[in-house]
Order: C-alpha cells, then structure tokens, then sequence
C-alpha cells in the first residue's frame, strides 16, 4: 500500500530528474553552440588560411614570371618561349593523365627551364655558325648552372628536376647526367616533348617555322630514342587545334 510518503517521495524524485534533465539539456545547448562557434571560427580560419596560400602562391607565380621574362629579355627570337612550353607540358601532362598539372612547382620548372642561359656569353648563345667542342660543353653546362642557382629556393621544390634534367634523353644519349629511360624524372621526360614542339614551330634567322603537323611527325618518329613512348603516346591524343590556341594565346 503506498502511502503519502511514498508519494511526495516519487514526485519528488520525478522532479529531481527532470531537474537533472533539464540540467543537461541546457549543458548540451551549451555545447552545441560552442562546437557551431567552434566550427565557425574553424571555417573562417580556413578561409583566410586559403586566401593567404593564394596570395603566396601569386607572389611566388610573379617571381617565376619575372625571372622567366629576364632569362627570355636576352634573345629577341624566343619570344614567349616559356610560357608557350609550359602550357604545352601541362597539356602533355593532362592528356597522360597525370597529376604534374596539378602541381605548381612544375608549372615553375617549365617557366624556369632555361634560367642557367644566363650565365652562357651571348657570343655562344647567339654565335650564328656551328659551335666549338669548348662552346657546346659551356652551353650543355647550363642545366647544372640553373639547378645551382634555384637550388635553395624551397618553394620551387620540384621545379629543380626539370631545370636539371631537361636536355636528358630517354636513349641516355642527354646531358648534363646521361639519365635516361624513367631515371629521368617523369616531369623533365614531359617537358622534352613540349620543348620541342616549341622548337620546330618557332621561326628562327636560320629556319622557318614548321607547322604543328610536321612537327608532331617529327616528334613522334623520336619516341623511343629522344622521347618517352608513353610520353609520346599522350602527346599524340593532343589535336593540333589545341596547340595552335595555346600558340595563339602565349604569342
């Protein structure tokens, strides 16, 4: 039989867990506002986070353009030779499918490829007749030159392997190391081909251009020899309507 007791007893127990109850409701509500604060101020970190690596990123772009366009000031034929290789190479490095075009520092190395030219006289550079034995060794000097100068440049990272290994070939027949096959880092193999391209359809005062078509011919009956097949293999998937606005639109 319950008695009065008993009952004042329940109900006050009753009332001491919705007591409780709404104790930790309310702790709860705490909670979740601090973890909607929290994450908040996650999102705008991360915004702001995201904008600073923009902006570094732009900076560093405008450093690898201004460079590119000094070593490019030296030779009035060459034109917007950087940039039209490097917009190629990504091209290349799309088609193969690999993530090279993703990755900044490479875009870097193909605007920066040349960079050791500056330390090659203009009497070689420029010297319009066949070269000596002694001017091809100071010219087949400039890889090693230009990954001397951006080697302790750390946000050009892999950038270095293409400005090393950029006249490598896949016959091993390249300099300044004689790598070849997939020693050569894949980005230099990559770039080899975009070069080229750049090379055949470029006027020069002892050639005219050639078009995209006859170059490609060219190009490819060197795969194996001077190029990476598989490289070669991306690179004939590109239409040379690609190639030509990229053309168009570098200068």
């Amino acid at each position: 039989m319950t008695t009065v007791d008993d009952a004042q007893q329940l109900h006050a127990r009753i009332a001491g867990l919705e007591a409780e109850l709404a104790q930790r409701t309310r702790e709860a509500a705490d909670k979740e506002q601090q973890l909607e604060r929290y994450a908040a101020d996650l999102r705008e970190t991360f915004k702001e986070e995201r904008a600073r690596a923009h902006e570094l990123h732009r900076s560093y772009m405008l450093t690898v353009r201004a460079l590119a366009s000094a070593v490019e000031a030296r030779d009035a034929y060459t034109g917007s030779h950087a940039e039209r290789v490097a917009a190629y190479g990504l091209e290349i490095a799309r088609a193969a499918g690999l993530r090279l075009s993703d990755e900044p520092q490479i875009e870097f190395g193909f605007l920066l490829h040349d960079i050791g030219k500056v330390a090659v006289p203009d009497a070689i550079l420029f010297k319009p007749g066949p070269l000596t034995t002694a001017e091809r060794l100071i010219i087949e000097q400039h890889p090693v030159t230009g990954w001397e100068i951006v080697r302790d440049i750390d946000f050009l990272g892999a950038a270095r392997d293409v400005i090393r290994y950029h006249h490598e070939r896949w016959d091993g027949g390249g300099y300044p190391d004689g790598l070849g096959g997939a020693d050569i880092p894949l980005s230099a193999r990559v770039f080899a081909v975009a070069d080229t391209i750049d090379a055949l359809t470029t006027v020069r005062p002892y050639r005219r251009a050639s078009s995209f078509a006859k170059a490609r011919a060219i190009i490819v009956k060197d795969g194996g020899k001077h190029f990476d097949p598989e490289i070669i293999a991306a690179y004939e998937s590109v239409p040379d309507e690609i190639l030509v606005e990229i053309r168009r639109r570098t200068g």
